[in-house]
């Protein structure tokens, strides 16, 4: 089930304390997100080094590779591994990730079951340092790491690919989460624009609300037809607390935080956002402006990530 959610006058978006681009860009990113941090985001190998270091979990760096040369050294960096995933360091929007799901002789299996063969793959790794997926098209480096294997919990509302949860840090406090939910039409990806599904996640309990598909709200997947409302997200103050804690790494104070569910592993950090996009407010049906603002107007926040995580449960959940 799903319906389109009324037309709104600015003047009315504006009662309901929804956040619009530009006053995210000026008020919020421009004045708490100091530029000289962006590298440390922006490229996901610095990040995860960065995540690493403080002891943040995040999926396990099978290898790099640089420069083209590096390529034909394939076999050593995979060591005989029968999956894992290849992505640009510096990628967006989910563009040049490619996940191998197993081998079947001398080519390789994607998610999807397509064969793709050692040249193809080769090929691939390639335009990546080209700098084909990366922000502004410069030169970049190819990760390969561990493929996720996504927490059960998501299985009868996600189509093929591993769900992610995105949250929005404000000077350390958790101020809103959802859950992206991979359709078919998304291809397996947890990308909004390309068709995933984003859902609500209430800050106190961790549950999930109903959910947003394009400009549709439905209370449950195209495909599978399961309710996405009601779902438990396990480990969940775990998860805020990585969120809240990825603040004191990067010193960023707008920042959105990509973790998932791994079924082995637990939370693990998947990538940082100093740009976070604004659909997550259609994905709680609520506006972020208001949650904002009252983090803003306290003097001090606490220093320690947990009483952070209490605040912006106690501030916004329920």
């Amino acid at each position: 089930m799903r319906h389109s959610p009324p037309l709104r006058m600015p003047s009315t978006l504006r009662a309901l304390g929804i956040l619009g681009m530009n006053e995210r860009n000026g008020d919020y990113i421009g004045i708490y997100n100091d530029r000289r941090h962006y590298p440390l985001v922006d490229d996901k190998l610095k990040t995860k080094e960065l995540a690493l270091a403080a002891g943040i979990a995040t999926p396990e760096l099978y290898g790099v590779v640089e420069i083209e040369h590096q390529v034909r050294e394939l076999d050593r960096i995979l060591d005989g591994r029968r999956e894992f995933v290849i992505k640009p360091a510096q990628g967006s929007g989910g563009n040049g990730i490619m996940v191998i799901a197993d081998r079947r002789g001398v080519n390789f299996l994607r998610a999807s079951g397509a064969s793709v063969t050692r040249s193809e793959l080769e090929h691939f790794i390639s335009n990546a340092l080209s700098g084909m997926y990366s922000l502004g098209g410069l030169p970049d480096k190819a990760i390969i790491e561990y493929r996720v294997k996504p927490h059960a919990v998501f299985d009868a509302v996600s189509y093929q690919g591993v769900p992610d949860i995105r949250t929005i840090v404000f000077r350390g406090v958790p101020v809103a989460s959802m859950v992206r939910l991979p359709t078919r039409q998304s291809d397996g990806k947890a990308n909004l624009h390309q068709g995933a599904i984003g859902a609500g996640i209430d800050l106190a309990s961790g549950r999930t609300v109903d959910g947003v598909w394009f400009n549709n709200v439905l209370d449950a997947h195209p495909d599978s037809g399961n309710r996405v409302r009601g779902i438990q997200v396990p480990d969940w103050d775990e998860l805020l607390t990585l969120a809240a804690r990825s603040y004191d790494l990067t010193r960023l104070g707008y920042l959105g935080v990509d973790v998932v569910l791994d079924r082995d592993h637990g939370p693990l950090v998947l990538e940082y956002n100093a740009r976070p996009g604004l659909n997550i407010q259609l994905a709680n049906q609520m506006g972020l402006l208001s949650r904002l603002k009252q983090i803003r107007a306290l003097a001090q926040v606490p220093d320690d990530a947990a009483a952070r995580v209490a605040l912006g449960q106690q501030l916004f959940g329920g």
